[in-house]
This record gives structure tokens, C-alpha cells and sequence, in this order.
């Protein structure tokens, strides 16, 4: 039995068994129990996860995929640590689900060979359930891994990079050509590591800091005296030298800064 990949779920199946173990490798297993794999597809990534001494769950929307993962890795043929108890194969869609009530609020990691349509929504979801989601790696189009992993004055720094790291740290691990897959994509693939803070929590308001960095990125190209002008920013605060700065100049430190600056002036 074989899946064929589709491409409205964008699937691109992983063929290269390094590459695999490599990612799996990719977590540190330190500070949870559990490991959530994101779009199993043939089950490339989760033969190298089932060697860790973590209990793995995967989560798949494709059926045929599901029926595969259930003929391929049925309990009695895994490796010598798998029981019923830490594998489980669950059909769904990951956006749709809610990560504390999925796993009863326990510490999870995320990993993952990610479609390229919705990544970046994977990683929005993660950053929303931080508190239970201690690490995440994964395989993303190489120009989303670096715009996660980039810094401050590029111009691929943008609203992903801001927001992942004012909780994660990244660290970009190697680049995967499109020749390892089936169908090959038309571009690179990046692997990348986000470890949670030890401090995750911001020292402003959550909310109002996400609304100024989307907003500053919106217009990327003005001084953030303009692009925030919706936030009535009074004159004597457009006068601080933050706001002649472009976002892409602005570190997430200086954007947390930024945010304490506007809520104080609407004091």
C-alpha cells in the first residue's frame, strides 16, 4: 500500500531516512513527555520519533493517509519501547484543534514535515498555546525558516520573526533540497529548532504588543511615526527617535519597548 501525495493538502513526501532521523534528532527531549507530529504522510519522520523515549501522538487530515499509518505501524511491529499506551495515530486537522483539551494541558513538542500553505499557521497556533508547547522543529519552505529564524535588519525580518521569537528561541539547522521528496517541490526546504524561554511571558500588554508589530509591518516601509498612525500617538511621543525607525530595524526587545512607549502615552 502507497499514498499518493495531493496537492491541495500540499504533501510532498520526504523519501531521504537521514534526513528523517536528522529531524527527529532535532528535539532535545528535555522538559516534556510528548511529542505531537504534525502531517505523519508515510510515516518517514515517526519511525525515528518512536525511537525516543517520549510518548508520540500524529495527527493527519489525509484518510488514505491515516489508513496507511494504521497498516504500516501496527503495535506489535514498532520498536521494542512503543506500547498502545505512548502511540497514537489520530485523523484531523491540527488549526482546528484545541492543543490543551487534545492533551490535557500536558508539555508537548511539535514537529513535523509542514505543508508550505498553512506553516506559518502552525506556527501561529504554537505560539498561542506556548504555555504548553516547551519546543518545535520542523520542515518548513526554506524562505519561511529563515524569515522565522531571521534578526533585525533584513528584509525578510517581518511579523513571523517578531512574534516567534519574543518567546522562542530559533536556531536555523540545515537547508533540505527538493530532490528528497515525492512529488520534489519546487523550491528548498529549512529545518529549524524553537525552544521555549525560560521567561515567556512579556512585560507589556500581549495584545496591544502583536497589534503594534502587525500594524508597524503592514507598512514596512514608512517610519513607524506613520505606519502607527492609528494608534493617536501624541506629538510630544512622536518626537522619541523609535518612531523615525523603520520596523525592520526595531529588534523584538526595542518592539516590546515600543509597545511600553504607546501604552504609557494613552495614560
Amino acid at each position: 500500500m502507497t499514498v499518493k501525495a495531493k496537492k491541495y493538502l500540499g504533501q510532498h513526501f520526504l523519501t531521504d531516512e537521514r534526513i528523517a532521523e536528522n529531524i527527529a534528532n532535532a528535539l532535545t527531549e528535555e522538559g516534556y513527555h510528548h511529542v505531537l507530529e504534525i502531517g505523519p504522510g508515510m510515516g518517514v519522520l515517526t519511525k525515528y520519533l518512536l525511537k525516543k523515549k517520549v510518548k508520540t501522538t500524529v495527527l493527519e487530515l489525509d484518510k488514505e493517509s491515516v489508513a496507511y499509518l494504521k497498516d504500516v505501524f501496527p503495535i506489535e511491529q514498532l520498536h521494542l519501547n512503543t506500547t498502545k499506551e505512548n502511540f497514537e495515530i489520530i485523523e484531523g486537522d491540527f488549526l482546528k484543534k484545541e492543543i490543551q483539551q487534545l492533551f490535557k494541558q500536558e508539555q508537548v513538542a511539535i514537529i513535523g514535515n509542514f505543508p508550505y500553505n498553512i506553516s506559518s499557521q502552525i506556527v501561529f497556533k504554537a505560539i498561542e498555546n506556548r504555555a504548553y508547547v516547551p519546543e518545535f522543529a520542523g520542515m518548513f519552505q526554506k524562505e519561511v525558516a529563515k524569515r522565522i529564524a531571521e534578526k533585525e535588519g533584513s528584509k525578510v525580518y517581518g511579523i513571523l520573526s517578531v512574534l516567534t521569537q519574543a518567546f522562542y528561541d530559533v536556531e536555523y539547522l540545515f537547508t533540505v533540497p527538493p530532490s528528497v521528496f515525492n512529488p520534489p517541490p519546487k523550491v528548498d526546504s529549512g529545518v529549524i529548532r524553537l525552544i521555549r524561554k525560560k521567561d515567556y511571558s512579556l512585560p507589556v500588554d500581549e495584545k496591544l504588543f502583536f497589534r503594534v508589530v502587525k500594524t508597524a509591518f503592514n507598512q514596512r516601509r514608512k517610519m513607524l511615526r506613520s505606519s502607527l498612525k492609528s494608534f493617536k500617538l501624541s506629538d510630544s511621543l512622536k518626537e522619541d527617535p523609535i518612531f523615525a525607525r523603520r520596523p525592520e530595524q526595531l529588534s523584538v526587545q526595542e518592539f516590546i519597548l515600543l509597545t511600553e512607549k504607546i501604552a504609557n502615552d494613552a495614560i
